[in-house]
């Protein structure tokens, strides 16, 4: 197939669709990983569409999110929906468990409903570790700079600091979640501290609101196969063919 017509019928995708992976492209297509990605480089540098990790998104795609609000702004929003996930995330926690809680409006509800068992945190957020200390758990705090907005501990340091864990789960604050582009945050240094947590878990918990589906942030830090969704409810039912999802309303 010539050039031309794999970019036409990727911009055709698109279109239709919104988003596209990288994998439905190849399988359309019968092209490789290599070939594809180069369309896409070319078709977003032309700005057709625009590329992101594991695909493409329509570059009129209003999904494509990538403010970051404050922890004040975001805690009023899906309140109900929020207390929801966090008293079934929290729920999941059990004896012996060694816990890595993100910094986030979510996981910061869960620390109301954890059972008193045995169990030792790790957090990057500093409010979470008062709160979780005051509960009479075990926790510890990584190194880092701090992160006025989401008062959440980021860095090189906090990456390495959590290098050295090994988490039996770990529950994790996202801003997107799509099937073309996985779980994404704005942060690139936040991203980073994420996706160690991520890298050294056994059981990744995303606690995420019906809001943030079909939304995509500037930087991925995990890919749906890898991890558990608490949601609210899901209204866009074909992410139950790409993700573990749990409804919690």
């Amino acid at each position: 197939m010539l050039t031309e017509e794999r970019h036409s019928i990727i911009l055709e995708q698109v279109k239709q669709n919104k988003s596209v992976t990288l994998t439905e492209l190849c399988e359309l297509l019968g092209a490789s990983e290599s070939t594809i990605r180069r369309d896409l480089t070319a078709l977003d540098e032309r700005g057709l569409i625009k590329k992101v990790h594991g695909g493409a998104i329509s570059t009129d795609d209003r999904s494509l999110n990538l403010v970051e609000h404050d922890v004040e702004s975001k805690s009023k929003l899906f309140t109900e929906e929020k207390i929801a996930i966090a008293r079934y995330a929290a729920s999941l926690v059990d004896d012996g468990d060694f816990v890595y809680i993100d910094a986030g409006t979510t996981t910061e509800k869960m620390i109301d409903f954890l059972p008193d068992k045995k169990v030792t945190f790790v957090t990057n957020a500093f409010v979470h570790a008062k709160k979780l200390a005051q509960r009479g758990f075990k926790v510890y705090i990584p190194a880092g700079e701090i992160k006025v907005t989401t008062e959440a501990i980021v860095g090189a340091e906090c990456v390495s600091s959590l290098q050295g864990y090994n988490f039996t789960k770990s529950f994790i604050g996202a801003n997107g979640i799509s099937l073309s582009a996985g779980i994404t945050t704005p942060d690139r240094n936040e991203a980073s501290v994420k996706s160690a947590a991520v890298q050294n878990s056994k059981t990744i918990y995303v606690l995420a609101d019906h809001s943030k589906f079909n939304q995509i942030a500037s930087i991925t830090f995990a890919q749906l196969g890898r991890v558990k969704i608490i949601t609210d409810k899901l209204q866009d039912k074909k992410f139950h063919t790409k993700a573990n999802i749990k409804e919690v309303m």
